[in-house]
């Protein structure tokens, strides 16, 4: 799967400096090898922190943030995207594990956008028939180009969250701050007002394959951890055999290759940017 004589330097800079969740930290052993954008990087505990290197040995940069270890393959052109919500008092972090999924990394990102699959891939969960009209949200890239917003979507839904007593309406927000990353902020039903944030940090593999890992920040002191896990991952498998079975197997980012709905604003926006910040591992630009 990976090779650690690949050729990082033939990357494009939007890729190679970017940050990537390569282990969940708290399982993760003193030194461990882990695959990143095809080449094999090696991960070591030190007293100092974590530290990486490259295929040819040399240093990379490393950090632990929302209970995962994070490297960059290049040199960082900016932050770990922030999320403040992690460090609210009263949260529970509920990292989840890794899901190896046989599809672009980006197909990825872009299936945890997708509104209108909820009643037929998780039916009785997260939608259910015949409560499937997506309503009018608002999608936005804000200033710079920085990242991907929707906002006012709402969805009924039959168990909204494993705190969740029955079906409600469910509001809910998307964010994309990175190309593999993406944040959903949606109703916390036992603490009205606020919201429970559910992320997938995607590590690249390669162009057709990928880690995801699920992490969530939840006002939920009853449901116990191994069931807060389960009801995620649960969710998550459902979605991937639809996303090993999606052609073309790379996310097209060509306009004229897949024809968009109302409920695929968040999508459109999504490949825009992505073609306009020039982060196209794991995509397909030409028509087929």
């Amino acid at each position: 799967m990976a090779d650690r004589m690949t050729d990082l330097t033939a990357l494009p800079a939007v890729t190679l400096n970017d940050w990537y969740c390569v282990a969940m930290e708290v399982t993760a052993p003193d030194a461990f090898d882990t695959t990143l954008l095809g080449a094999t990087f090696y991960v070591t505990r030190t007293a100092d922190g974590w530290q990486a290197t490259r295929p040819d040995g040399t240093p990379c940069r490393c950090q632990t943030r929302y209970d995962h270890i994070w490297l960059c393959p290049g040199t960082p052109d900016r932050d770990l995207f922030a999320l403040p919500e992690a460090d609210q008092s009263g949260r529970r972090p509920v990292p989840c594990g890794a899901v190896r999924v046989a599809c672009s990394p980006l197909r990825a990102v872009e299936n945890f956008l997708d509104i209108a699959h909820f009643p037929f891939v998780h039916t009785g969960i997260l939608g259910s028939e015949p409560h499937t009209e997506v309503y009018r949200y608002e999608v936005e890239i804000t200033e710079g180009d920085a990242e991907v917003w929707a906002t006012k979507v709402r969805f009924y839904q039959p168990q909204a969250a494993k705190s969740a007593a029955g079906g409600i309406e469910t509001d809910y927000m998307y964010r994309v701050p990175a190309p593999m990353v993406s944040v959903l902020y949606k109703t916390c039903p036992p603490r009205p007002g606020e919201w429970d944030v559910i992320a997938i940090f995607v590590q690249p593999l390669g162009p057709e394959l990928c880690d995801v890992w699920p992490w969530m920040s939840l006002f939920d002191d009853e449901t116990p951890q191994e069931a807060l896990i389960q009801f995620q991952q649960t969710i998550f498998l459902q979605d991937r055999s639809i996303l090993e079975n999606q052609v073309p197997r790379l996310l097209p980012l060509d306009p004229r290759m897949e024809v968009p709905t109302r409920a695929d604003l968040t999508s459109v926006a999504y490949r825009r940017w992505l073609k306009a910040r020039g982060a196209t591992y794991g995509a397909t630009l030409e028509a087929l």
